[in-house]
């Protein structure tokens, strides 16, 4: 032999297969971290997990019991400047009547501030049986300064809920929303001069101070 490496067909053929089964794995991968948010959400809004609430394809829940189930109202905020609160603290209704409730935001900042709320329903349990027709959650709201917004709420509390072991005997719901800012993205920057020409600002943007 001359010291020549001779490659064999069959190594190279698995070594393209390891090189495109990695490959796939990766992309799907990838794949599943961006549809890892979306997906937990469609899962918490299907089975009612960690407190979240329903959303309801009818307005009524076609039959109202004669019992009565107290909920309860909570608001926060996380970095945004806003006053954001329940008008009523709480409501006490019928299991299956369906309700309509108020939260109002004011802007307490002076430039235009866009938020959005997220919500919970505590127990947890009682979120699967806590339907809502009209919500604010997750839609982003901008307010002017010093502006003030009415939000509803039309929910009800599905029959069903008196059938579960856990919360037969369930008095109070407490629904909670946190409002947050959502952050617009800035425009994006010019490109570098072209060569020769100056980076001198003009005195006309210069006076305005930056």
């Amino acid at each position: 032999m001359s010291g020549e490496i001779i490659t064999r067909p069959g190594r190279k053929n698995s070594n393209r297969i390891v090189v495109a089964v990695c490959l796939a794995f990766f992309t799907g991968m990838v794949g599943m971290a961006y549809a890892a948010v979306p997906l937990y959400k469609m899962f918490c809004q299907a089975t009612g997990y960690g407190g979240t609430t329903q959303r309801a394809e009818k307005q009524y829940a076609g039959r109202v019991l004669d019992r009565d189930v107290t909920i309860r109202f909570d608001a926060n905020t996380n970095g945004i400047p806003w006053q954001f609160e329940p008008v009523a603290r709480s409501v006490t209704i019928k299991i299956g009547e369906t309700t309509q409730a108020h939260y109002s935001a004011t802007n307490r900042f002076d430039r235009p501030i866009t938020g959005r709320a997220s919500f919970n329903v505590q127990p947890e349990m009682a979120g699967a049986y806590f339907n809502k027709v009209e919500c604010f959650c997750f839609t982003d709201t901008t307010l002017k300064p010093g502006e003030t917004l009415d939000m509803p709420v039309v929910f009800y509390v599905d029959p069903d809920i008196v059938n579960v072991p856990e919360l037969k005997d369930l008095k109070t719901i407490t629904l909670s929303y946190t409002m947050f800012p959502v952050e617009k993205k800035q425009p994006v920057a010019s490109s570098a001069p072209a060569a020769g020409s100056s980076n001198k600002v003009p005195d006309s943007e210069a006076s305005l101070g930056g």
